[in-house]
């Protein structure tokens, strides 16, 4: 269990422009109606360096504000070794990208290094990569990042208390 202040989040996926940048925001706006946005903070990276720099893929960012989130402030930016010492919870959106974390993860990290539907009650271990697939694969990617994001709030609210 974490004890502190202030805890950092970041989620990662491959390229920062679909899964991981979607669950910057949900969990940004969940965050923020919670009134913790001064005790919490969020970011989201890639392990690959294709988009950084970038915004969202246009159809995440359609499809999170259909739904209320906005991710148009978001850049694409690569996971780096230095974000094992400012993350406390590092969230991977499947098993290819967290294997990806640990061939960079210090010995020495003491945070959460793990998959982010782990954290929730769901069928589903990873957040699938709706890049190449249709507009159902982004509300489908939404649906699942909703539930881990209040999963991972309540975690975090009560590590906070």
């Amino acid at each position: 269990m974490i004890n502190k202040d202030k805890i950092s989040v970041v989620f990662v996926c491959l390229g920062n422009i679909c899964r991981s940048p979607t669950a910057h925001g949900v969990f940004r706006e969940l965050v923020e109606r919670s009134g913790l946005a001064h005790r919490i903070e969020i970011d989201s990276a890639g392990t690959a360096a294709y988009h950084v720099g970038n915004s969202p893929d246009h159809r995440s960012a359609a499809a999170a504000l259909q739904r209320g989130y906005d991710l148009s402030d978001l850049r694409a930016r690569q996971a780096i070794v230095a974000d094992f010492g400012r993350y406390d919870y590092i969230l991977a959106m499947d098993v290819q990208n967290l294997e990806n974390l640990q061939s960079i993860c210090p010995t020495s990290y003491a945070g959460y290094l793990g998959l982010f539907l782990e954290l929730a009650d769901l069928e589903e271990r990873e957040v699938p990569d709706p890049y190449y697939g249709g507009s159902s694969g982004f509300d489908h990617v939404l649906d699942l990042v909703e539930a881990a994001s209040e999963a991972l709030l309540k975690r975090i609210t009560q590590e906070l208390s």
